[in-house]
Order: structure tokens, then sequence, then C-alpha cells
């Protein structure tokens, strides 16, 4: 029979054994004094030497790092180095087990049992768990060693009583403590070795006087703590005293943590074990709250101290970040931060913010009042990284947003907004947009003044006549401006997107009809031949943003009636750039508004193509019938249904023109009867060529300014009455062309007197000393500008259109329905027409139409109409 030495008075624990997921047995210690460690550790020198003796022993069986129990045997064989054998049964001690008192008897066979036999023998012994530790069995148990090799005899009984502690020991430990706890807070050495201390503490632990060393301890900490109070109250200086309690504070929790460790054998099993008693660490916590932050005096120059700091700090004082970050620390450790700081400082952040905002929306333009808003936040940001608590963030950004932004939103923005628009300034509306997304309502207070800048800054360039030159080129430079504002400063937003939309199509509709027309002569202008100012990929990306203007417009008729006159006098002239750009501008209508809206446009250039293939036939046909003569002769085909409408012009051609004119005549009706040819004169266009002193030239010229300078052939000398009776133009038209061939830039004609106007009575000759650097000269210019005439009869004849369009609307209308009240008939054409009309124009149609019997109104209620069929 083998004794086990009692381990508590070896001062030593017992390690808890558990099973590794390879089923191996590993023997892991409980936590001791790890905290505090003299230089040679905690562990006894008589426990070192049990350490050594066992490593000398066994080789394979893994020891703990500080065992708690240690085999003894009599035989030098009692821990054989060449045990193989682990134990297999998952047990852990979930407690220290404490083995004092246990009297182990063990049957030994041979002298080669190894340790982990018998720890396994000891664990089968029947130990139970208990609340409060672990029961022994009364009893005993044994193993029988019926064969070689087999089980040993293991006998496990009770002492009958415990080992005294001596006389006076309890006293004399606790003087030894609080000696050692009394040196910590007053900052001297210790007499005593830590590990001393640490083990005298597990002594009287060991023999139940936990709770009266904790009350001990407590009135020791209590006493020193309360003792600290009076050098604060009558502290005069706010920094100093806040160094002071700093210096106290840190103090405090260096001594705590020195004391927690020699009395960690407390804390860790009575204090664990009392859940109604705060740990060491927070016994010290609640005593300096209690006795020291919780005192008025001391709370109020400590919270006032740190808010002064702050205050200095916002006013752009350098201080001391790490005493802030050290106090409020404090603050919240003691869990009075909330309570008894936060909530004044969001007060006083609340005021002076307001403050602030107020004085500087007054004194300072929106640009440096935006960015000094967003460094405010910058450095409140900082301040929650730097010293101030994370739950601070929130409220405290919430209050410097609500003050200096939230307070004066519509002010910032009637101050400043149309200033950085007009003047494009991209970074500060960037950060203005950023600063009122983080304000409830910002963005949509933002979009507001948004729409309503661009509808006035829209209708300025609208509705001013003056403008009208300018007025697309300008809208497409506005348009440019707007996206680009929109794509960096205001990410994008839909809403933003949405509304510059909607605040186009307001303004762009103010003035009903001349938008429309001004952007179809500015699609002219680009489409023209001897436009160099855009490559074609400039030129197709100019055409994707009329577009978009043209999206706008309500009246897109006006629009197609200008742009078809427009596109004629091109095609007909031979003015077009390209036919590729004139088709790319067809296809692009045709996508928006549809194939009806483009029909006529694309049957014009039909047209075009058929009358290529006809002359051809009719170059054969003259080779064919030798018809000599020196004039070339080119004829267009028009279809009357698609082009614009022209007023036919008698005027007297030479006899040459009259008799190839017929020719055509013969040959084309031959091919084609039953069809009717008009011939149109003001489209006509003809190659001079002409002979003056400097040389020979070739001339460019309408077909009227052709008739006329043929006449010089006859005479040298002509007045505008003789010119106009020789070749019948009509008036106004002679002006322009005598006005084009003698007061322009290529004067081939002299005028008597000289002036910019044809009078009556002028005389014209012919310019003899006539020059120019180019061989072909164009005058021919004449015949693209619009006269006042024309864009009158163009705006008569799109209303004339309007009115059918209305009348059909009407009678389709009420065909299918027969019976309609005013408002309901009124509120349907509107929702078919494409254009606006105005609701007095819309009556007079009305009544037009039951003037002619195709509508009659009710007998008995007048504002009811009835379909006539």
């Amino acid at each position: 029979m083998r004794r086990l030495d009692s381990i508590k008075e070896k001062n030593t624990h017992i390690a808890a054994a558990k099973l590794s997921p390879s089923g191996r047995s590993i023997y892991q210690p409980r936590p001791a004094a790890s905290d505090v460690r003299s230089d040679s550790g905690l562990t006894s020198p008589k426990k070192r030497k049990i350490h050594s003796a066992e490593r000398e022993d066994s080789a394979t069986e893994p020891v703990p790092s500080s065992p708690k129990a240690a085999c003894h045997s009599s035989s030098s064989a009692s821990c054989s180095a060449n045990s193989s054998q682990h134990i297999q049964k998952k047990l852990r001690f979930e407690e220290p087990l404490d083995l004092l008192g246990l009297d182990v008897k063990m049957a030994e066979e041979s002298p080669t049992a190894s340790c982990s036999k018998a720890k396994s023998a000891l664990l089968a012994a029947g130990v139970a768990h208990h609340a409060n530790g672990l029961t022994k069995s009364a009893g005993s148990a044994t193993f029988a060693n019926s064969k070689p090799g087999a089980a040993k005899k293991l006998v496990i009984k009770n002492f009958k009583e415990k080992p005294k502690l001596p006389e006076n020991y309890t006293h004399e430990t606790w003087q030894k403590l609080k000696e050692a706890v009394e040196a910590i807070q007053n900052s001297t050495s210790i007499k005593y070795n830590l590990e001393e201390l640490y083990q005298a503490v597990e002594n009287l632990c060991s023999h139940k006087i936990s709770a009266k060393l904790y009350k001990q301890l407590r009135v020791v900490c209590e006493d020193h703590i309360k003792a600290q109070i009076d050098q604060f109250r009558e502290y005069p200086f706010r920094v100093l005293f806040l160094k002071k309690i700093d210096k106290c504070w840190q103090d405090h929790c260096r001594q705590m943590i020195m004391i927690r460790s020699i009395f960690l054998f407390l804390d860790r099993t009575y204090v664990l074990q009392n859940s109604m008693l705060p740990s060491i660490w927070d016994m010290g916590l609640e005593l300096f709250r209690f006795y020291i932050i919780s005192d008025l005096k001391v709370q109020s120059k400590t919270i006032d101290g740190i808010l002064l700091l702050i205050e200095r700090e916002r006013s752009g004082e350098a201080i001391d970040r790490s005493l802030l970050r050290s106090l409020l620390s404090m603050l919240s450790d003691l869990q009075i931060y909330q309570d008894s700081f936060e909530q004044r400082f969001l007060e006083e952040t609340n005021r002076l913010y307001a403050a602030e905002g107020q004085r500087l929306m007054q004194e300072r333009e929106v640009p440096e009042y935006l960015h000094h808003v967003n460094k405010r936040l910058e450095e409140e940001a900082d301040r929650v990284i730097t010293y101030l608590d994370q739950s601070t963030q929130k409220p405290l950004i919430a209050t410097v947003e609500k003050q200096l932004l939230g307070e004066h939103l519509t002010a910032t923005l009637q101050k400043g907004l149309n200033h950085l628009l007009d003047e494009n300034r991209i970074q500060d509306l960037s950060l203005l947009y950023q600063l009122f997304s983080r304000v409830r309502g910002g963005v949509q207070v933002l979009l507001q003044h948004w729409i309503e800048y661009i509808k006035a800054f829209g209708s300025t360039i609208v509705i001013n006549p003056e403008k009208d030159k300018t007025m697309v080129q300008e809208l497409l430079d506005f348009k440019d401006k707007v996206d680009s504002i929109i794509d960096v400063c205001f990410m994008k937003n839909e809403k933003f997107v949405n509304a510059m939309k909607e605040a186009f199509e307001t303004f762009i509709n103010k003035r009903p009809n001349k938008p429309a027309e001004l952007i179809a002569k500015y699609v002219d202008s680009k489409l023209r031949a001897g436009n160099k100012e855009a490559t074609d990929e400039e030129l197709e990306k100019m055409l994707d943003k009329i577009m978009i203007i043209f999206r706008f417009i309500y009246g897109k008729d006006v629009f197609e009636a200008f742009y078809k006159k427009d596109l004629a006098k091109r095609l007909l002239v031979g003015k077009s750039a390209s036919v590729d750009a004139e088709k790319s501008m067809l296809s692009k209508l045709k996508h928006e508004c549809g194939a009806a809206f483009t029909s006529k446009l694309e049957g014009m250039f039909k047209d075009m193509e058929l009358s290529k293939d006809i002359m051809v036939q009719f170059k054969q046909y003259m080779q064919c019938q030798n018809i000599p003569g020196n004039i070339e002769l080119t004829v267009n085909i028009l279809t009357m249904g698609y082009w614009p409408t022209y007023v036919p012009m008698e005027v007297h051609l030479p006899p040459e023109m009259v008799r190839l004119q017929e020719i055509f005549k013969t040959f084309y009706l031959g091919k084609h009867s039953g069809r009717k040819l008009q011939w149109q004169s003001t489209l006509g266009h003809c190659v001079l060529k002409a002979e003056f002193k400097e040389g020979k030239k070739e001339l460019q010229v309408s077909l009227f300014q052709t008739l006329v300078l043929l006449m010089f052939n006859e005479g040298e000398e002509f007045c505008l009455e003789e010119i106009k009776l020789a070749t019948g133009i009509e008036d106004s038209e002679l002006r322009r062309t005598l006005q084009s061939l003698a007061c322009g830039k290529a004067r081939v004609l002299t005028k008597t007197p000289k002036s910019k106007d044809v009078e009556d009575g002028d005389k014209f000759s012919c310019n003899d000393d006539f020059k120019h650097k180019l061989f072909r000269i164009k005058i021919n210019q004449i015949q693209m500008k619009e006269t006042v005439e024309e864009q009158a009869s163009t705006t008569e004849r799109v209303f004339q259109d309007r009115q059918y369009q209305i009348d059909a609307a009407i009678v389709r209308i009420m065909k299918m329905r027969k019976t309609l009240s005013h408002n309901l008939l009124v509120s349907e054409v509107y929702n078919q027409l494409k254009f606006p009309v105005k609701p007095a124009d819309l009556k007079k149609r009305i009544e037009s139409l039951i003037d002619r019997d195709y509508m009659e109104r009710d007998k008995e209620n007048p504002n009811q109409y009835n379909y006539v069929a």
C-alpha cells in the first residue's frame, strides 16, 4: 500500500483530466496565480522538486506544467518510464479536486506499474460531482488482481479529521496581506515575496476564511479611497484639477491590478461562486465611483474641466488630448459617461453650433460656409475616434448637421445656389449635395430650388426675341452644363434627372412654336454644304443633342413644316453637306416620332433618286433624237404631296430654255400618261459662263439671277422697270435678286446710285472690272435665305393643318361616342392631339363642325353634343 500525499498540504492543485480529440488523456492545470509571479514563479521549491522527479521518471506520459498530484512510492519503479497505456474514458473535472484527507491504498503487482494506470484507477474510484465541489464515496473501491497484468486494487478511505491551522495563523497572515496592500497603495516596497502572499491567500481560502478575507480587503480599500477625496474638494484650477484626478485614477487602477493579482485565488473561487459579490476589480471601481466621482463638487469640476478643454479645442487651441481620452475612458469604466457627461456635452454642442450657424450665415458666402461646415463635421468625427465614446458619434454628428445645415437649408440655397450654378462651381456644388444628403429633407429642398433655377434660366433664353439667333445653341450649352452637374455633383440622382426634364419641358413651351421653328433652322444650318465647323462624328453627336431638345417640344408639327421646307431647298439647290447625315437625321426623327411623321420626308429622298434615273433616260433620249444645243438641262420630278407647297410664278424664259422644257415634257408624258407637270421657277438654278476683263468665270446663280444677267448680252444698261418688264419677275423678288447681284460680296452688276437697297429708278450695268480669286463663284445663296413671306406662309400652313387635325379628331370621337358632353369632348381631343390648343380655338372648331352639320347640340342640354350621321 502506498499513500498519496495530501495535495493541499503541499500547496498544489490537482490537474483536471480530459480527453484529446485522439482519445488521449491531456492533463491541464487549473489557472493559478498567473498574473503575479516572482522570478522563480509561484511554484514552491518542493513542488518544483516533484516536477523534476516526475520528468525524470516518465518519458511517455504527458506531464502538466504545474501538476497538482504526484505519485510517491517506496519502490523505485512507482512510475514506469516504459508505460504506453493511456486513459481511454472521457472524464473531466470542472472544479479543483480536493483529495485532502483521503487515504489511498494501492495493491501493487509488478514493479512496472505506470502512472496512467494509477490515475485511471483513481478516476474509477467513484468520485462524483457535487454542487459545491466533489463528494467522496464513503466506502472503498477495489479491483481484484486475478491474473498477471490485470488491474490493481485501489482502496480509498476518508480521513476522520482535517489538519488544523496553527494558532494565530489567520491573524498573522492577514497582517502580512494588509501590510502588502497598504504598501501597494502608498507606492512603497513590499516586504514579502508575492508568491508567498498568493500562497497565504490560497491557504486562508482553503480553510473557509474567504468571506472574512473579502470583507477585510474591502475595508482596507475603502479606507484608502476615502482618504483621497479631501485633496480634490478645494482644488482651484480646472486643468490642473483634471490632471490630478487623472493621476488618482491611474494610480487606483494600477493598485487594484496588483491587489487583485495577490488575491486572485479569492477572486476566482469565493467571489466567482457568489454571484451577488462584485469581483475585486469591480469592487475597486464601485468604491472609486462612490467616494470620488459621485462627490458633487468633484464630478462638477471634472465635467466642467472636460467641457472647457473641448471648447478650447473647437476654438482652435491645442490641448492635451491624451488627458481627455483618459478621463472620458474613466467615466465609461465607471458607467457614468452618459448620465454625467454625454448629455451636457451634447447640450453645449447644440448651443455652440446654433450660435455659430446664425453668425456665419450672415458673415460668409455660401461656398465658404459649406467648407466650414464640412470642416466642423470632420473635426467632430475625429474627436469621436480620438477620445469620445463611440456611442456619442451618432447624436453628436446629428446635432452638428441640424444646427449648421438643417436650420439653414432654404437660406443657404436662396443665398448662393444660383451663383454656384451660374459660375459652374463643380466642387462647391458637389460639397453642397454631399452635405444636404446628410440632412433629412435636404435633397428634396435642393431638388425644388434646382427645378426653379432651370425654369428661370431657361425662360430667359426662350422668351427673349433678341436671343432667337442664338437660342438653340444656348439651349444646347445649358443642357450640357446641367447634365454635367447631375453626373458629377449630384451623383446621377434619378430624381434630379427627371426634374430637369420636366423643367426643360415647361420653359421651352412657354413660347409656342418659335423654339420648334428655330431648332429646324439650326439643323438646316448644320446640314448645309460648306459647314466646316465639325467632323462627321461631331455632327452626329450634335444631332443627338438636338433630338434631346426636340423631345421637349409640344409643337412638333411646326418643326416638321420648317424642316421639310429647308430640306427641300438643300436637296433641290444641291446644298446638302452629306446624304448620310441627312438620312441619319431622318432616322432619328422616325425613331422619335414614328413612321407617319417622316413618311413625306422619306418621299422627298425617293423623288430625288427617281429623278436621277429619269435624267439618265432623258440624256439617252436627247442623243437618239439628235437635238442640237449647248444647254444641259437637269430636271427634278417632285411628287406634290411630299414637298412643300410653292406658289407658281410665271416668268419670261429665253427661247432656248422654253424649247428644252417642251422636249422634256414630251419625253416625260410619253412615259407617264395622265400626269401633269408644273414648272417651279423659284427653285431653278443655273451655271453661266461669263467673260470679264480679268478672264473667264463661271457663275452659279438662281434662275431669276440668270434671267437678269442674260439681259446684259443685249444691252449695256437697264433700269428697274425695264428689267421687270423683260423678265416678268414679281417686284419684291426682283429687288432681292438685283440686290444680290449689285450689292452683295460678288458684284457682277453696278448700280447707280450706289446704296444698299434697290429703289425705283435705279439703273444697272455690267461690271466689266469684276474680279474674284475663284473660277466658279456662287451667288445663289439668296435662294437659301428665308423671306418673311416664306416664314409667314409656312406658319399659316401649320395652323391650317392643325385645324384639319382638330376637326378630324372631334369627328372621330363623336362618331364613336355618338353623344358626349362638352368637357369630356375637350378632354378626349386634348389626349389625341400632339400639339397645344387653346380652349377658345377648340371651341371655334366645334362651332364650325356644328355649322357644317357634322354634329349638333342636344335640344335639352346645351352642353351636350350629338353626332349627326
